[in-house]
């Protein structure tokens, strides 16, 4: 019986080993202005695991949709947002940024104004690595040239 038990327990931590790991840093949301009906949501999500993954969904209860979105120059050289249905890629050992002018949360449809100071719960869903709550913190006062400047957003994973 224990070695049944050992044997069943270590195949799980291997399991878990081989599992992509997700980081979330230096999160922050923001809206254009105090009663804006959208916001959107900027991070680095770094995957410090041995198997890339990739950010397929991200929910909230803070908008009616909540969506993954980049920017795209049109044929006139124009940016537009349009969502990304197939989501972002994340290397093994790499990152990748959800930042102003690219890859981001959408918020359409604010259910309460993003208020600076205050933060919005928001679960990230990885391929491999599952869900992953963020309590991400609003911040109207920073320029995209800060990135990097305030602190990480807080994270916890959920099976």
């Amino acid at each position: 019986m224990r070695i049944v038990l050992f044997t069943g327990a270590a195949a799980l931590a291997f399991a878990t080993v081989a599992q992509a790991d997700i980081v979330v840093r230096d999160a922050y949301a923001r809206s254009a202005m105090a009663n804006a009906p959208t916001g959107a949501a900027f991070m680095i999500l770094e995957n410090t695991g041995d198997s890339a993954d990739r950010l397929i969904g991200v929910r909230s209860d803070a908008a009616h949709r909540v969506e993954l979105h980049t920017h795209i120059a049109d044929a006139n050289g124009i940016m537009q947002m349009t969502e990304v249905e197939d989501g972002f890629p994340i290397p093994a050992h790499g990152k990748h940024a959800l930042q102003r002018g690219g890859d981001h949360v959408m918020f359409m449809g604010l259910t309460t104004p993003f208020e600076q100071g205050a933060s919005v719960a928001v679960t990230l869903t990885f391929e491999n690595a599952g869900d992953v709550a963020v309590d991400i913190p609003v911040d109207l006062d920073r320029k995209p040239a800060q990135a990097g400047a305030h602190g990480d957003g807080h994270m916890q994973k959920r099976n």
